[in-house]
């Protein structure tokens, strides 16, 4: 008997087996019920919708309902028609591995993870601040405005209205010098460095350069790629440069260092320049959160100094959400090309986000969100460094002065106590070692990462008594 989706309430694929019309159409609901695919509560197509979409009669569908609604798995109500019984049979067992576990038993230890009350972990803004009122109202507009060609697969660098409002957005904002045809959108910031990874090894490079503190699922994604990953020196003017030699690349955060925290010293900067010129090296600008900066004028991006031989990574994960998925790199001209085909023949990041994006960046929302934002953040940051000046001096906060984080130095040998009370408290909370490449050279410290951008502000005081009584325990 042939397949069909039916088109009233749900599609409803049934595949109908044995001898006999109604017994195998009986079959087919009883076994769609019992093993979950139709939940408790779902209303099923009328007895004539299926059965013009079976090519069966009318009668043999009411028929079997009729057997299913007497066994207990359907109920029939007037006015309200066919669904699928609460308090049907229950659903097959899921398994753990190779391992069988009814749906009512509780799953294995290793499989249990108590959620924390309170999240601290630094990466991750406050969802709850999402636009969403103005971002519909961009996706409207945006949508109206935009031809029928644009749905289509499209270039592989993105909308080119998103990279012309990244353009002027960020030679405004962040003093890049950024040409739109140079401009590629990526699927968040871990895509771009895969395209960039692939670029590179495609030359022939074998090693990039990187921070002696930083993400590991960037160096991950730079070893996926064949680079090996050697970490820079690091000391009290932050990452040291000098030591660059023959990589393909360097990766750095030069406007805020994650998660230290500082600025690369402008010498600094000129030096890893320097090397780029000389070397024809790669310099790759991660300015992750370029827009969050308190206590002084904004720190420009250093691809303002060489956009021959700087990309710069910039994303909306912090401004907006990492669940949009949208970052983009501003590409020097010799790597254009390569990172085109890279990414592949089409592009592959949701065109109705990027409209949206570069509607919401033209019209101003972004701008009025950021800075609404930047002051929010900053309230809370001035509010922690009040309360642990109070109530945990023996701490020192340091890398305020930007960001949705600061760290925490502890006194020697007291970070396994406090760690253990945070998790006692409910305090989801990392220390800094976590974030030390494994062949740093640099000195293990006592010290936490504290990310104050993540709770929602119903849990931002809960989540500051917690880290304090963590910190007096």
């Amino acid at each position: 008997m042939a397949k069909s989706w039916a088109t009233y309430g749900v599609d409803l694929h049934l595949e109908p087996t044995g001898t006999g019309v109604r017994r195998g159409l009986t079959d087919a609901l009883r076994e769609a019920v019992r093993t979950g695919r139709l939940a408790p509560g779902t209303r099923l197509p009328s007895s004539r919708t299926l059965a013009a979409d079976l090519g069966i009669a009318r009668n043999t569908v009411a028929d079997a309902y009729a057997d299913l609604v007497a066994e207990g798995w359907l109920t029939a109500r007037q006015g309200s028609g066919t669904r699928v019984a609460m308090g049907a049979p229950p659903t097959p067992s899921r398994q753990w591995g190779s391992t069988v576990v009814p749906p009512t038993a509780p799953a294995p230890r290793s499989h249990q993870r108590d959620r924390p009350a309170y999240n601290l972990v630094p990466g991750t803004p406050d969802l709850t601040t999402f636009p969403r009122a103005e971002w519909l109202k961009a996706a409207r507009r945006a949508l109206t405005a935009a031809p029928h060609q644009a749905l289509d697969y499209g270039d592989p660098r993105g909308r080119p209205e998103l990279r012309s409002a990244l353009a002027g957005y960020l030679a405004r904002a962040r003093g890049v010098r950024a040409d739109p045809e140079r401009i590629l959108v990526c699927a968040g910031i871990s895509h771009g460095l895969r395209i960039l990874g692939a670029v590179l090894r495609g030359r022939g490079g074998s090693g990039v350069a990187v921070e002696s503190y930083g993400l590991d699922v960037h160096w991950d994604l730079l070893a996926d790629a064949g680079l090996r990953t050697a970490p820079l020196p690091f000391d009290e003017l932050g990452t040291d440069p000098r030591e660059l030699s023959d990589e393909a690349a360097v990766l750095l955060t030069p406007a805020h260092q994650f998660p230290m925290g500082g600025t690369l010293h402008r010498d600094r900067r000129a030096v890893v320049v320097d090397w780029a010129r000389r070397t024809g090296g790669v310099v790759i600008e991660d300015d992750y959160d370029g827009e969050f900066r308190y206590d002084r004028q904004p720190v420009g991006a250093l691809q303002g100094l060489d956009p021959d031989h700087v990309v710069y990574a910039g994303t909306a994960s912090k401004s907006l959400a990492p669940g949009l998925r949208l970052a983009w790199l501003v590409l020097p001209p010799s790597l254009l090309a390569e990172a085109v085909r890279a990414k592949g023949g089409a592009d592959s990041c949701g065109v109705l986000d990027q409209l949206t994006l570069a509607e919401f960046i033209v019209s101003g929302a972004y701008d009025r969100h950021v800075r609404a934002a930047r002051l929010r953040y900053r309230r809370r940051r001035d509010a922690l460094v009040a309360e642990l000046a109070r109530r945990a001096p023996q701490v020192r906060a340091t890398g305020i002065a930007a960001g949705l984080h600061l760290v925490l130095r502890l006194p020697p040998g007291t970070e396994p106590a406090v760690l253990r009370a945070a998790a006692w408290h409910g305090l989801a909370l990392h220390e800094l070692h976590r974030y030390q490449h494994p062949d740093a050279t640099v000195e293990r410290r006592d010290a936490l990462v504290v990310g104050y951008g993540t709770p929602p502000d119903h849990a931002w005081s809960g989540a500051l008594d917690a880290l304090c009584a963590s910190l007096h325990s």
